[in-house]
């Protein structure tokens, strides 16, 4: 992953503040990352800690981007807070890096698609991967999604 995106001029690297994501940023090469709050993982209130497994066995059919989280975020504060690193991002005028966590990028991604944040459990996206999200004549599109490095 570092070799390919090294080759790559970013305006700004963005992280999310928790130790997982910086140190991904730091092992691709990027040490000093922009901390913030607005990608850190979704808040799961209730159910942090738990898997969905788990969490469905509490209660059947439970979906994060349909139900959210008891004492943690609602689908709707998922998608604004994805909308508001959009601003961030679209704000450096120019290409930007994120190291983030999969539950809230899938937000990102269909946020920057401006799809119904239930479409996010349709994205898998698996740790360590690269995804693309770019704007063209056509629109915003998911150019790539989950690529192994």
């Amino acid at each position: 992953m570092r070799d390919r995106l090294e080759k790559i001029h970013f305006e700004a690297v963005f992280s999310s503040p928790l130790q997982r994501a910086r140190r991904t940023a730091e092992l691709a090469g990027f040490r000093e990352p922009q901390l913030t709050e607005l990608l850190r993982e979704v808040d799961y209130g209730e159910y942090e800690g738990m898997t969905t497994k788990a969490i469905r066995e509490k209660r059947s059919g439970w979906e994060l981007y349909k139900d959210g989280s008891p004492g943690g975020e609602t689908p709707a504060q998922i998608y604004a807070r994805a909308m508001d690193f959009i601003k961030l991002a679209s704000s450096t005028g120019g290409r930007v890096l994120a190291f983030s966590h999969g539950h809230f990028l899938r937000a990102v991604a269909i946020a920057w698609m401006r799809l119904d944040i239930k479409a996010a459990s349709t994205l898998d996206l698996d740790v360590a991967t690269l995804s693309l999200l770019r704007d063209d004549e056509r629109g915003r599109l998911l150019a790539m999604w989950n690529s192994p490095p």
